[in-house]
């Protein structure tokens, strides 16, 4: 009895000890910040300092963290958002990633989410299931009104353009105050359902990207194994959010399906998180001719900070794609899409955003540009991309 009790107590303790550092572990080894520090002139941090920045994608929401206090892991928090003179702050909902996940060609087939879920002891609706996957968006959504909540007015959750103008007039006025707007990465989370679209809505999501790293029944993923176009079941979603007041991304999205959308679409889309394969020629990354074909739709495309975006994790390495971009669709198409906190190596985190203020002037942008790359030209979108259609 005694060594049954002593190995009870061990697993015990083990359990304990998984459920408590296992998480922090993996996310450390998965959401890291290399190089640096990167100077900043004076005459940059001024001008940082007066930006309305938004950026279009982060995953925080996918980790076992309170937004609301400082980490000392990972890229995004309140704290550092307010360090960095964020604005406005899209935070995606991650529901499913394929086992051996790559750029070139993955399945639907496993889930590296659902360890997550349960390491993490997430509620049990979000484990496993046929909702699962809904579930863990709506559990994501649910963070952040606690955060909201928590946050003694610091962060505000925005869901209407009123919101947004609400938020900008509030930080003009010099109120201590981010935006945070819910963003699905992938609507296999709809489970095949439209009606769930709804309930995402409910739950205050805004913005939904059609794909991830697989093919799903809207559309392929420019990772997928098949890479087909839009759906019949997405082009019905693609119209559904355009009524609704949803904003349509296409990060992910096969070229195939990036094509079918810009040609159906009635509104602008966005592009949250990439890059452009002039200056970095990944499977991730957009062509010249796509990157006219999102201008002429009136898109933004927000340029990442990761590697495989921009083949090095440097701000420099950002300003050249953001150029090359702004070269071929013009300054009012180009904004900020970080992936923070999405399983990428970056070289600094959100609270250095004045690096990329700096390198944007470096490579010759004046003033007024450096105001529309770093904010100005998502809010624009994102306001007319909430009033319904």
């Amino acid at each position: 009895m005694r060594v049954w009790g002593w190995i009870v107590g061990v697993a015990a303790l083990a359990a304990v000890a998984f459920f408590a550092f296992a998480p922090g572990i993996a996310e450390r080894s998965m959401n890291r910040v290399v190089g640096g520090p990167w100077p900043v002139s004076p005459r940059a941090a001024t001008l940082h300092r007066t930006l309305a920045i938004a950026d279009m994608h982060a995953d925080t929401l996918l980790w076992q963290r309170d937004l609301d206090d400082r980490a000392s892991r990972g890229h995004v928090d309140l704290p550092r958002l307010v360090d960095g003179n964020v604005a406005l702050q899209v935070f995606s909902s991650v529901t499913k990633t394929p086992e051996g996940q790559n750029y070139e060609a993955n399945g639907s087939d496993t889930d590296n989410i659902t360890l997550l879920a349960i390491g993490q002891l997430q509620p049990v609706r979000t484990w496993f299931g046929r909702d699962a996957l809904l579930e863990r968006s709506l559990w994501h959504a649910e963070k952040l009104r606690r955060d909201e909540a928590a946050s003694g007015g610091a962060l505000r959750i925005v869901r209407s353009p009123a919101d947004l103008d609400r938020l900008l007039a509030d930080r003009a006025a010099g109120r201590a105050v981010t935006g945070a707007l819910l963003s699905v990465e992938g609507a296999h989370n709809l489970e095949g359902q439209a009606a769930n679209l709804d309930r995402l809505y409910a739950a205050g999501f805004r913005m939904i990207g059609l794909t991830h790293f697989f093919d799903n029944e809207l559309a392929g993923s420019m990772h997928g194994q098949k890479k087909g176009g839009l759906t019949p079941f997405g082009a019905t979603i693609v119209a559904a959010m355009e009524r609704k007041g949803m904003v349509v991304d296409l990060a992910h999205c096969s070229h195939a399906c990036f094509a079918d959308v810009v040609r159906v679409a009635t509104r602008p889309v966005v592009v949250s998180h990439g890059g452009v394969k002039a200056t970095c020629n990944t499977n991730r990354n957009l062509s010249d001719d796509e990157l006219r074909a999102l201008a002429r739709n009136g898109g933004v495309l927000g340029i990442g900070y990761w590697d495989a975006a921009v083949c090095a994790p440097t701000p420099a390495a950002t300003a050249r794609a953001i150029a090359h971009a702004v070269a071929v669709m013009g300054i009012d198409h180009v904004g900020l899409g970080s992936d923070f906190d999405g399983s990428v190596t970056t070289g600094f985190d959100v609270a250095h955003l004045g690096a990329v203020t700096q390198a944007l002037l470096d490579a010759g942008f004046d003033d007024t540009q450096v105001r529309a790359i770093m904010g100005g030209n998502v809010l624009r979108i994102l306001r007319a991309g909430l009033a319904p259609g």
